[in-house]
Formats: C-alpha cells, sequence, structure tokens
C-alpha cells in the first residue's frame, strides 16, 4: 500500500511536470507583457515577435503598400526589416527605394505643399508644411471659425471640435510668432486633428471625447460677436478678437492632445500621426503613441499595420494573460506537492525498513539470549 502511495506521488510529480512545460512558454510571455504593458516600445516589440514568425507579411504588406502607391509606409516596413533581420528580396526593396525616391522629389513635393497651402488637408510632410503655412497665415483658422461660428449663431448643426481647435490655433499661432516658431509641433498637432476631423479619420473615441473637450474651449457669446464683425480682409483685427474668446484655461487637455500628436508626426511622420489618431481610442492612446514614435521612429507606422490599437496598450487580453500565469503557478504547486508527498512517503518507507530491522535484530538477540 505504501509503494503504491509512493508510485502515485511519482506519476502525480510528473504529470505535473509535463504540464508545466507545456504551460511554461505561454505563462513566461505573458509575465513579459503584463511587466512591458506601459511601455508601448518594449510591449510592441513582444507582439512583434510573435506576429512575425510569419516571415512573409513583411513582404506581403510591403507589396500591398506599393499597390497603394503609399512609399512611405513600404519605407516603414523596410526599416522593420532591417530591425528585425528579416531578408527582403532585392528587387522588392529597390521598388521601394525608387518609390521613396519618387514621393521626395523636388516636383512632388511642391505639388503637396501647394495642395497643403490651398485645401489644408496633409497626407505628408510636404502637404503637411503646406497645411500649416496656410494656419500660420491664418486663413484656414479664420475661415473655419467664421463658418463654425455662423452656424453656432444661428443655431444650426455646429462642429464644435472644429471650431475650438481653429480658435486654439490662432491662438497657438500667435504664440508660435512670439516664439519664433517654438510652438510649431503644437500648431502641426492642432492642423493634424483638424484635418483628420474633417475627412473622417479621427477614430469614434477620440472624436467623441475631442468633442467633450472642446465644449468649453470657447466663450460662445464672445466668439459671435467675433465673428459677426470678422472678415478675411482684415485677418490682424479679425485673429485679435476671436482670441480673446478662446479660454486657455479650458483648453489644457486638447492642447496635450495636440502636443502628442505633433511629437509622432516629428518622429514618425505625417501618416504615422494620422494612422493614430484613426485608431486611438482617447487621449492617453496617442501619448503611448507618441512614445511609441520616439523610440521607433520611421518604424513607427509599419509597427501600428501589424498590431493596430495593441501595439499602444493590451486589448482584451488581460484575464488570458493572467489565467497562463495562474495556470502555470497550479501547475508549479502541483510539481512541488507531489514532490514533498514523493519525499515523506520515501522518508517514510526508509523509516520503517529501518524500525523493522532493529526490531529483528531485538527479537534475534532475545531469542540468543534465551538459549
Amino acid at each position: 500500500m505504501k509503494r503504491r502511495r509512493t508510485s502515485l506521488a511519482l506519476i502525480g510529480a510528473a504529470a505535473s511536470a509535463a504540464v508545466l512545460l507545456a504551460l511554461w512558454p505561454h505563462a513566461r510571455d505573458a509575465a513579459a507583457l503584463l511587466q512591458a504593458r506601459d511601455d508601448p516600445a518594449q510591449l510592441s516589440d513582444l507582439k512583434l515577435n510573435s506576429a512575425l514568425r510569419n516571415r512573409e507579411l513583411v513582404a506581403d504588406n510591403i507589396d500591398a503598400a506599393l499597390a497603394a502607391g503609399d512609399a512611405d509606409l513600404a519605407g516603414s516596413f523596410v526599416e522593420l526589416a532591417r530591425e528585425k533581420d528579416i531578408s527582403l528580396d532585392d528587387e522588392q526593396t529597390r521598388r521601394v527605394a525608387d518609390a521613396v525616391t519618387e514621393a521626395n522629389s523636388s516636383t512632388h513635393l511642391a505639388k503637396n505643399f501647394a495642395t497643403g497651402l490651398v485645401t489644408g488637408k496633409a497626407d505628408d510632410v510636404a502637404s503637411l508644411s503646406g497645411t500649416v503655412a496656410g494656419d500660420l497665415f491664418v486663413f484656414g483658422d479664420i475661415r473655419d471659425v467664421v463658418r463654425e461660428g455662423k452656424h453656432l449663431a444661428m443655431g444650426e448643426e455646429t462642429d464644435r471640435l472644429i471650431l475650438g481647435l481653429a480658435t486654439a490655433g490662432l491662438a497657438v499661432t500667435a504664440a508660435t510668432y512670439v516664439s519664433l516658431g517654438g510652438a510649431t509641433p503644437l500648431r502641426a498637432g492642432l492642423s493634424l486633428v483638424k484635418d483628420a476631423r474633417k475627412v473622417g479619420r479621427l477614430g469614434e473615441g477620440l472624436a467623441e471625447w475631442a468633442g467633450r473637450s472642446a465644449r468649453d474651449v470657447v466663450d460662445t457669446p464672445m466668439l459671435q460677436h467675433a465673428v459677426a464683425g470678422g472678415s478675411l480682409l482684415r485677418p490682424t483685427q479679425t485673429v485679435s478678437a476671436i482670441s480673446a474668446a478662446f479660454r486657455a484655461e479650458k483648453a489644457g487637455a486638447l492642447v496635450r492632445l495636440a502636443k502628442d500628436v505633433g511629437r509622432v508626426g516629428e518622429r514618425a511622420g505625417v501618416r504615422a500621426a494620422q494612422d493614430t489618431l484613426k485608431i486611438a481610442d482617447g487621449p492617453k492612446d496617442v501619448a503611448r503613441a507618441a512614445r511609441l514614435a520616439a523610440a521607433k521612429g520611421g518604424k513607427t507606422r509599419a509597427i501600428l499595420k501589424i498590431l493596430g490599437r495593441g501595439a499602444l496598450l493590451l486589448t482584451g487580453g488581460l484575464i488570458d494573460l493572467t489565467l497562463w500565469i495562474f495556470s502555470a503557478l497550479l501547475a508549479l504547486f502541483g510539481v512541488l506537492s507531489s514532490i514533498k508527498a514523493t519525499s515523506e512517503r520515501a522518508t517514510q518507507a526508509w523509516l520503517d525498513r529501518r524500525k523493522a530491522k532493529r526490531l529483528r535484530l531485538q527479537m534475534v538477540a532475545a531469542a540468543v539470549s534465551a538459549g
């Protein structure tokens, strides 16, 4: 019976060890992800290591980006491939280099700058430069404030976010001139958020948050008075009147968002900032994206393309990760408990044998003495 119990304990230890070995890789990865949950760069690296086990993923995305005419994204994937030691076909690499060269040609840059200046839409660095230039000359922001301000005055549907961003933009533009360009990243961030709102590239959750944040940024009566007397033909007077309606003390959260967007654009490019605005569910996501861009630079777009919002935070897997770790701990407990039980029973069996041996020797000695 004792041998049977010892054997069962040994079987339990072996079974628990086998389960632990099977669970260990998952538990180890889960623990690493949980530890990196507040570091977007480290978190994205861990997730990429898993995603890039499919070595064709990068090449397929490069082909798709080239087919869509997105040289910037294709170049981002090439940078990621270099970092992860993923070999690419020479012909594919050459096509990416040619596409990037064409996108950076003087003719293309001049065309996009003019497009951004006239339309206020930013798709790359050149068009963003045009958009920011237009906003620095205040015409774009005045146009948006006057249009949305008139809607507000007439009781019509008003885009409060565009109104708040444009009003903040006019105030920031004045600060940009005063600081000799020191506020340009913020100015660029405001332009990017405003552009994303206009063309529907702002994520739903972020749009709702930004809309709520923008409602108190503007003093409505003062703005209505400024709009009534404003004109693009009198930009200086109009800017002064509209800027007076801007409540700087209420705009802290919106300004922080624009700064983070500007940082993403500076480190990873305009389109990376646009991708961030599209997937972000709130300002914390954008702040994390700014940290990711600071660490990954030009590779940021490729990372966001592969992982989406999962590059910025743990999404929907916290319970699963915790269960992997808990299961591994249970298996470890089973191994240790089985080893303890086996040791105790083996020790008890050895003690019982020693005791029985001593008893036999005593009985033999007693028999000899009696004889």
